[in-house]
């Protein structure tokens, strides 16, 4: 009885201990789990605010014109006996683009030239006779009628020789219509009709179309309000001109070389036209393209686009300092694609955030990087 009192007393006391290890262990757990979590750094791309001379700008949709545009056509009733370029190619001035049958024609100048040589023939029969006459009648051996006679038929055969001459200069100009050859250079369309085709010149269709691609013509319209600083900028000679493509990072520069001469009344736009050289033919007339017309520079803040976010109050952004971001509201006076010119909430010089402003609160801490690092 006293060895079981004992062996009861040994287990009570073990799971006692137990009981105590266990009260530790989970005290320790719940010690732990309340700790204080460590403040949370946020990762950001930035850049630095800076104050230099920025572009004012005028951005506006425009439609690319060719300066020249040539429908071709023919100017006889013949066959196409001959195409002697590629569709959508670039041609030069006096390039030979289609050929005609001709034979027709070569027959009638061979006629032609036939009338000519039996006419000057002709008229120097009636010379001679001129010079015989002329030694008669001076011998009194012949009426002076016959010496007349002479003359008269000498000058009827001396217009038969202009009129057969100018036929046949008329049938020359009417071969090289055979031969059509490009009036200007550029693009050309693709041939309408191919060989073996019959064309005449009453058609109101042409057989192919040329447009002059460099330089070229955009047309653009802007407010009637940016008018007044347009011309300003025209005068001083301060205005350039750049088309955006979508899709391509080239960028055409030229000169604004016409403003319209009235402001249409139904929409307050006034016209422009601007002449680029488009060397690249990055240009394709008809293509609709953003005409950027740059009217002169002033000192501003410039920040990367990207900077610049857009909330219920207004537009801000966030600045970081001593590695802490903050919200700074600002007012922004212009902008593209890339740069945004600040005219009021930064002075030149601060830290702004360009990436990461998702996870940002006024007080985040940051760990900054550079922008061209990150990407």
């Amino acid at each position: 009885m006293k060895q079981r009192t004992l062996i009861i007393g040994a287990v009570v006391v073990a799971l006692v201990g137990i009981g105590v290890y266990k009260s530790g262990l989970w005290g320790s757990r719940g010690a732990v789990a309340q700790a204080p979590a460590a403040a949370r750094v946020v990762p950001v791309e930035v850049a630095t605010a800076v104050r230099k001379p920025a572009p004012v700008f005028i951005e506006a949709l425009g439609t690319v014109t060719p300066i020249e545009t040539v429908a071709v056509r023919s100017r006889l009733d013949s066959e196409i006996v001959g195409v002697h370029f590629s569709d959508g190619a670039t041609v030069k001035k006096g390039d030979l683009l289609f050929t005609l049958d001709s034979r027709a024609l070569a027959a009638q100048i061979v006629q032609a030239e036939g009338n000519v040589a039996r006419d000057k023939a002709q008229l120097e029969g009636a010379e001679r006779d001129i010079r015989r006459y002329t030694e008669l009648v001076a011998k009194n051996a012949t009426p002076v009628v016959n010496l007349d006679n002479a003359k008269t038929q000498a000058d009827t055969f001396r217009a038969a020789i202009k009129a057969d001459e100018g036929a046949l200069e008329n049938l020359r100009v009417l071969l090289s219509y055979c031969a059509i050859r490009a009036p200007i250079s550029g693009r050309i369309s693709s041939a309408m009709l191919k060989q073996g085709n019959f064309v005449r010149a009453g058609d109101l269709a042409p057989i192919a179309t040329i447009n002059q691609i460099a330089p070229i013509y955009v047309a653009f319209a802007v407010p009637q309000r940016s008018l007044s600083d347009v011309r300003k900028a025209l005068a001083a000679e301060t205005a350039t001109v750049e088309a955006i493509v979508a899709g391509d990072v080239r960028r055409p520069t030229g000169q604004l070389t016409m403003i319209e001469n009235a402001v249409d009344s139904t929409t307050g736009m006034v016209t422009m036209r601007a002449t680029l050289d488009n060397a690249d033919q990055v240009l394709w007339p008809g293509a609709l393209v953003t005409m950027r017309l740059t009217l002169r520079y002033e000192d501003g803040v410039v920040v990367p686009t990207a900077a610049v976010l857009t909330g219920q109050a207004g537009k801000y952004l966030y600045l970081v300092k001593d590695n802490v971001a903050s919200v700074q509201r600002v007012t922004v006076a212009r902008g593209n694609d890339t740069e945004t010119v600040i005219s009021e909430g930064l002075a030149g010089g601060e830290t702004v955030v360009t990436n990461g402003q998702l996870l940002l609160n006024n007080g985040t801490k940051v760990a900054p990087r550079d922008a061209k690092a990150g990407s």
